[in-house]
């Protein structure tokens, strides 16, 4: 296959354009469904769970967060962090806590995490913020099972630099059991010369020090009890199928505790929207590797 750097332009921006590569409707069409999915999801996930909203976790206005909180007595319960999509410049926590709708009924406490989006923040900026978000929960929840990270797309590159943190500048040493890393983007460098990075205006060397393909040996240092799950969609494009495969060979030749999903049947957008059901394969693996099958 072609390498990134050889595409002209258009061919680049098209592998990066995910509502391109679903069979399921029409570019326009599938982003549409997918917002309404996930607010839906969310809708009906505050309707089950007690809620915390908008909690602070920094001084800034976006940094907040959602807490879904499930009805059991025990104290015992494992968290779980949803980091959300979007490509840095789009949508929030509001439609980011529909994996509650079958999580809480387990007894797993599920928390979505506000961050800045482009043009507002900058990568630097959401990386901090997301790193600041799991610190400030872990501080709060101390009494927890265990953590766990989730993210999508854009959400899967920051949980993989939440993975890839020194931690040895923060006033803890968060102990992340299981990440979910579904459909991300870990190498920024193609992303540079397209659309995607206009509203970021991220520079070569941004770039580089963003790419959790390039912190591999930081993650092994933070995160080599984490076992990590990388999932990508039959149908997502050739470039994000292969930045997922690469990402999780380059951690698997390190030596670390990682499982690939490659998910028949689903696109970009309903890879993740699919975890609104409990028994969908994706979710039923979370709350196996959560202890809670």
């Amino acid at each position: 296959m072609m390498r990134w750097d050889d595409m002209k332009k258009d061919e680049l921006e098209r592998q990066y354009s995910p509502s391109w590569w679903s069979h399921r409707m029409s570019a326009d069409e599938v982003i549409k469904a997918h917002v309404a999915a996930l607010r839906q999801g969310t809708e009906r996930a505050r309707g089950l769970a007690q809620t915390l909203l908008n909690v602070p976790y920094g001084e800034g206005e976006g940094e907040k967060l959602d807490v879904y909180i499930p009805s059991t007595t025990s104290l015992d319960v494992p968290l779980v962090i949803y980091l959300h999509g979007g490509y840095w410049q789009f949508l929030s926590k509001e439609e980011s806590g529909f994996m509650a709708v079958p999580l809480v009924h387990k007894g797993v406490v599920v928390v979505a995490v506000g961050y800045d989006i482009a043009p507002k923040g900058n990568m630097d900026l959401m990386v901090s913020q997301v790193r600041r978000s799991v610190v400030s929960v872990i501080q709060q929840y101390s009494h927890i099972s265990g953590l766990y990270l989730c993210g999508h797309s854009a959400g899967a590159h920051l949980a993989a630099m939440v993975l890839s943190t020194d931690w040895s500048q923060y006033d803890v040493t968060p102990q992340i059991k299981g990440a979910f890393l579904v459909s991300g983007i870990y190498d920024l460098l193609p992303i540079l010369s397209t659309y995607v990075n206009e509203p970021l205006k991220m520079t070569e060397e941004v770039a580089v020090r963003n790419s959790p393909s390039k912190l591999v040996p930081q993650l092994k240092l933070s995160s080599s009890s984490c076992h990590i799950v990388v999932a990508v969609a039959q149908n997502d494009s050739p470039e994000f199928r292969k930045q997922s495969e690469e990402y999780y060979k380059s951690l698997e030749a390190s030596g670390l505790n990682v499982t690939m999903e490659d998910m028949a049947n689903t696109d970009h957008f309903n890879i993740i929207e699919q975890l609104v059901d409990g028994e969908y394969h994706l979710t039923q693996l979370l709350l196996k590797v959560m202890g809670k099958s």
